[in-house]
């Protein structure tokens, strides 16, 4: 219903076939069925070759005259890379970090334990300092931050709610402070307010982490390029969508495709070779429907 909203006949015929093709991602209603999920092929409108050098022809889609948008909030407020993997993610926003102008600044985390010994009289001395600022993981910041004034950044944690500062929030940094970070809003409510972002003291909510620990960082992680699944609730209208590895959990593919209109909607393929292709994954649990 969103997508035919406010169109031309013509288009209105366009969005009807592209949401026709989502629902059908969504309900896992076409592909060819193998062992594991099902192989799709996407449309050759939707596609983004490699031209040979992948992160930039993925960054030049979807952040085309991007030194000279640096100013434009709307510019990075409607954009995204979407992804499947962390590792992915810092590989682009790495790349792209470089991309833009002026000079960066490292932020490194103070990581402790929290644990006490079977004594109880002294902190855990096992996990030390330099082995926890090699932990990564999800929701959590890195060890090493490095910001530039510009940059598009994503809050990780709920800090007020009802001025909108929340988990999943995109901000650009507008000053860079050694104790705080001045920001502007370019997502969800209160747009372009002025935000002051502190270090906090925050613990790794990842039940795989056997241990407990504090990293006192500020609680932020660049976002030119996002995971799909940290892209849910994200209202964007240009989407470059990187598959270098396949969707691997129930409705990935699904929530990729569902973000835009086909007009904001571009993918890129790569397979094991390294080579461009028009085929990719759709992981769909048909068994979570029957009792829908």
């Amino acid at each position: 219903m969103k997508l035919l909203n406010g169109a031309s006949d013509v288009e209105v015929d366009a969005r009807r076939i592209f949401s026709e093709w989502v629902i059908s991602i969504g309900d896992g209603r076409i592909g060819e069925d193998n062992e594991v999920d099902k192989t799709i092929v996407v449309p050759s409108d939707l596609l983004i070759k490699s031209a040979g050098d992948p992160l930039a022809s993925i960054v030049q889609s979807t952040y085309p005259i991007l030194l000279e948008s640096m100013n434009d909030i709307t510019y990075f407020q409607n954009r995204a890379i979407l992804t499947t993997k962390n590792s992915i993610v810092e590989k682009i926003n790495e790349y792209m970090l470089d991309m833009v102008p002026g000079e960066d600044k490292e932020y490194l985390s103070y990581d402790s334990p929290v644990q006490r010994n079977v004594n109880g009289d002294a902190v855990d001395d096992i996990h030390t300092p330099k082995f926890l600022n090699t932990i990564v993981a999800s929701g959590l910041p890195n060890h090493k931050l490095q910001l530039k004034v510009g940059l598009s950044v994503m809050l990780l944690r709920n800090l007020d709610t009802k001025y909108g500062l929340c988990n999943g929030t995109r901000l650009i940094i507008t000053r860079l402070g050694k104790y705080i970070l001045e920001e502007k809003i370019i997502s969800r409510s209160n747009v372009s307010d002025k935000v002051f972002i502190p270090r906090l003291s925050l613990s790794p909510s990842d039940v795989r982490i056997p241990f407990k620990f504090q990293r006192r960082q500020f609680p932020l992680a660049i976002s030119f390029t996002m995971t799909i699944n940290k892209s849910q609730g994200q209202s964007l209208k240009h989407v470059g969508v990187y598959l270098l590895t396949p969707v691997f959990s129930h409705g990935q593919l699904y929530v990729v495709v569902s973000r835009v209109t086909s007009k904001g909607l571009k993918v890129m393929i790569i397979d094991e070779d390294g080579e461009d292709t028009n085929v990719t994954s759709n992981v769909v649990y048909e068994e979570v429907f029957c009792n829908v």
